[in-house]
């Protein structure tokens, strides 16, 4: 019996470990891995810009307490046969400054795929008004690709998540 106890307790302690600090580290996209040479002269490719709002964290009852949130970023290609080239995804603060430049070349995303970046919970830089641009270009101008944010966090028996998506910019 008591050997039983010991097990059951180590489950239960195991299973209320605390997950803070999780996602700190969280495996990005390598994206040297992605670096391709574009013609700037191709007449064939479409150029645009899309604006993404995020938040950092955003406030609740009163301006000093507030939720801190994990964001995934997704760049989806939405066209099954055309590559997507992407040249900027530059990251920008509640105040419009500069966080980070994710990219120095293009980089490409393959028909239908999917790239993720994600800011951990404790990344506190963009504040409850951060933003994303992205400058890209397509072969089809009629399959413009989709950019949308993911906001989530959980505290105890509270939960909060919420999506946001880019505006094209003409």
């Amino acid at each position: 019996m008591k050997q039983f106890l010991v097990a059951f307790s180590a489950i239960v302690l195991l299973g209320c470990s605390s997950n803070e600090g999780e996602g700190v580290n969280i495996k990005q996209v390598n994206w040297k891995e992605r670096t391709i040479e574009l013609n700037q002269g191709d007449s064939t490719l479409t150029s645009g810009q899309t604006y993404l709002p995020l938040y950092s964290h955003i406030y609740h009852i009163k301006e000093d307490r507030s939720f801190d949130l994990t964001v995934t970023v997704s760049i989806r290609n939405v066209s099954s046969t055309d590559t997507l080239f992407l040249k900027k995804a530059d990251f920008y603060d509640t105040h419009g400054e500069l966080v980070h430049a994710y990219l120095k070349d293009v980089v490409f995303v393959e028909p239908l795929e999917t790239l993720e970046i994600v800011l951990g919970e404790k990344d506190e830089r963009g504040g409850s008004g951060a933003n994303f641009l992205f400058d890209w270009s397509i072969r089809n101008p009629k399959q413009k690709p989709l950019f949308e944010a993911v906001m989530i966090s959980t505290y105890g028996q509270q939960g909060i998540s919420f999506s946001t998506r880019g505006q094209h910019i003409d």
